[in-house]
């Protein structure tokens, strides 16, 4: 029982991880600290700065886009409202 335990919190932190790395390297694309393309390496920063925390994030988490998407929504109430005749 202790595996599944060590396993879970090593999953959680590797997303965690992915999610920061993709945090840090969308401000470095945005900032245009690291452009995007560039002659030498060619379209890399790109790659290795979105592409790649986002694969690691969704390999760990596939659902993790609908989970996001549901929070970010707001819940419809099913209650109708009061009506005072």
């Amino acid at each position: 029982m202790r595996p599944e335990a060590t396993d879970v919190d090593r999953r959680s932190r590797l997303l965690a991880l992915a999610l920061l790395w993709l945090l840090a390297g969308g401000l470095l694309l945005t900032s245009t600290l690291v452009p995007a393309h560039t002659e030498l390496l060619g379209w890399a920063p790109l790659f290795w700065l979105l592409w790649a925390p986002l694969a690691v994030a969704l390999t760990l988490q596939p659902d993790l886009f609908r989970q996001l998407w549901r929070l970010r929504r707001p819940r419809r109430r099913n209650a109708h409202p009061l009506i005072w005749h």
